[in-house]
């Protein structure tokens, strides 16, 4: 009897264990990535735009407050412009670009974009209203894109894990 309960006992263990060693080999031996993946230069010329549009982003901050328009608008324009997928860039590193970044970041990218092109609208018609709307949404879009993409620059972004949410409230 002892010996069948032995078995019992190691059958429901074996799995267990089975299972995180693969889960800690797994971890180990990640597989990167998206934007982690991608060569350096793409990732050095990606984090050139992303500092060139959050510069435009603290730039327009003072220029709302001041009513300049204009000023607004050709920071607009030219963050609408800087789009990387349109850039010229290599046939390989386009080929990279879109082979290792998922489409979910080019279309939030895309969407980044888009909301700089409405900006530069609202601004070159002087709506206070619309040009605060489009600028809280790129504003709220940049860490809802790095939570999904850039933790690995972000840290603070990664969600806090059940153990930790409970313990803060």
């Amino acid at each position: 009897m002892k010996l069948f309960i032995y078995l019992v006992c190691l059958s429901l263990l074996l799995p267990t264990m089975v299972y995180a060693e693969n889960k800690s080999q797994h971890a180990e031996h990640k597989i990167t990535s998206g934007v982690e993946a991608l060569s350096s230069d793409l990732r050095d010329l990606l984090s050139r735009e992303m500092r060139a549009l959050e510069s435009g982003m603290m730039s327009i901050i003072p220029a709302f407050h001041a009513g300049e328009w204009d000023k607004i608008a050709a920071t607009a324009g030219k963050m609408k412009n800087s789009y990387v997928l349109k850039q010229k860039l290599s046939e390989s590193q386009a080929r990279e670009l879109h082979t290792l970044l998922p489409p979910s970041f080019i279309e939030k990218d895309r969407q980044f974009h888009y909301l700089a092109g409405m900006l530069e609208h609202a601004a070159k018609n002087r709506k206070a209203e619309l040009i605060n709307f489009y600028f809280s949404e790129m504003n709220r879009s940049c860490p809802a894109c790095h939570t999904l993409f850039a933790t690995h620059k972000f840290p603070a972004l990664l969600p806090a894990k059940a153990d930790e949410q409970h313990s803060q409230h």
